[in-house]
């Protein structure tokens, strides 16, 4: 019997995905919970086990495809089940699903058509008062998912050369014809003086979308204020200095980082308005009794947030594991959407690239965001004598209907106080 695998809901409000890499070949014998696809979807990059032991049949999809829940991705031939105990298992409501044909899919049993879909489909048996609109209609041979993703793309299906059967205007039509056509823009705007396009064309990653998307709703949702400071971490470096050796023999690397996190985590148990989110909808505050800090990761797809939970609870150490495992997987692409989750406020830290002050964008729905520059030494006053300090610029951003400018100026007088002593951390 076939079973018709579709591209499953895998929660966080994703409704789809793009093929990066097929990891199976057509004939291939699987077996439950074997990767078959690699999809990138909004926030991460995964892999897609089998649901079922068999042979692959049909796999539906190109790479760089775009493809939503719902769609098929893979055809498995299960053995065992023939005859009337498929059909049993369908009336029994399985999430089997009876193919007869290999070929059934080309026009379309495979496919699930939108709602747009159906109503373009439902239009195919009406006359037009316009013959030559009429007549148009009735040359275009098209399948119903087809028709609807031509309309959704502005595509004008008549000038799209059909290979199903007798000339079929497929699903896969539509797509290559879009590429195509993005292929020509890019190749037409050319310098007068040179062969080389001036300009090049690439389609936005998923993640890159969401960032875009993510980014403008926390700019129209939160009113933005960022203030920003300096702290002297002498102390801190001598600390730091001290275990970074203990640290590299256990493979550990002791960044400014950790310490920046514990004292964030701190910090939040005193100024709990930095550590909530507002529910407009309802008119109320959410106060969070705890303390999940999202760590921003610079990485080749874009910025990654992996959160490190119950911050306040865990030791410098345990911290500093936990940035060498997101660093690691987010470099990988082997995030998993629990990694991201339940973030209760997020630091990102640019110095490490070079930067020195920010203006960081808020985590929208949270209540604030910390900036970590680029450590320098300065010119600083101690005692009363001229010394020289070492500075770690902060820029926090903060959204100020939900704080004001008294409790976050108090929030980051006491990240400082933690940083600049970093013994208060232990005795905290």
């Amino acid at each position: 019997m076939r079973y018709i695998f579709k591209f499953p809901d895998i929660g966080e409000g994703l409704d789809e995905g793009i093929i990066v890499e097929w990891l199976v070949k057509k004939g291939q014998t699987i077996e439950l919970g074997n990767p078959l696809v690699t999809m990138e979807t909004d926030k991460v990059v995964t892999d897609i086990p089998s649901p079922k032991n068999g042979i692959l049949t049909a796999l539906y999809g190109k790479v760089g495809e775009t493809i939503h829940v719902g769609d098929a991705l893979v055809e498995i031939e299960i053995e065992g089940v023939e005859g009337d105990k498929a059909v049993e298992e369908v009336q029994k409501g399985s999430d089997l699903d009876l193919v007869e044909e290999e070929s059934a899919g080309v026009v379309g049993t495979i496919e699930v058509a939108s709602n747009s879909a159906i109503l373009t489909s439902s239009a195919e048996g009406i006359s037009f008062k316009d013959d030559e609109v009429d007549k148009a209609v009735r040359k275009i041979l098209a399948t119903p998912v087809s028709r609807a993703l031509a309309k959704e793309m502005g595509i004008d299906i008549k000038n799209v050369r059909g290979t199903g059967p007798a000339g079929r205007v497929m699903k896969d039509d539509i797509i290559n014809f879009s590429k195509d056509r993005g292929k020509t823009t890019v190749q037409d705007i050319r310098s007068e003086t040179s062969d080389t396009p001036l300009v090049d064309i690439e389609p936005l990653s998923q993640i890159r979308k969401t960032i875009a998307k993510n980014m403008l709703l926390s700019k129209h949702n939160a009113a933005h204020m960022t203030i920003f400071d300096e702290v002297e971490i002498s102390e801190l470096e001598r600390a730091r200095k001290k275990f970074k050796q203990k640290y590299a023999d256990e493979s550990l690397k002791l960044t400014y980082l950790a310490f920046v996190i514990k004292s964030t985590a701190h910090a939040l148990k005193h100024y709990r308005s930095l550590n909530s989110e507002m529910d407009m909808e309802n008119g109320n505050m959410i106060y969070k009794n705890y303390y999940n800090i999202g760590v921003a990761v610079d990485t080749e797809k874009g910025l990654m947030v992996p959160v490190i939970r119950n911050a306040d609870k865990l030791s410098i150490k345990e911290i500093a594991t936990q940035i060498d495992l997101f660093s690691t997987k987010a470099r990988n692409g082997k995030l998993s959407l629990n990694d991201m989750k339940d973030g209760t406020f997020t630091i990102t830290s640019y110095g490490s690239i070079g930067g020195k002050f920010a203006v960081p964008v808020i985590n929208y729905p949270q209540a604030g965001i910390l900036g970590v520059g680029r450590v320098s030494e300065q010119a600083v006053v101690k005692d009363g004598k001229l010394d020289i300090g070492l500075m770690l610029p902060l820029s926090l951003s903060v959204d100020h209907r939900i704080t004001d400018g008294g409790d976050a100026s108090r929030f980051m007088n006491a990240v400082m106080e933690y940083l600049g002593d970093p013994v208060s951390l232990i005795l905290e």
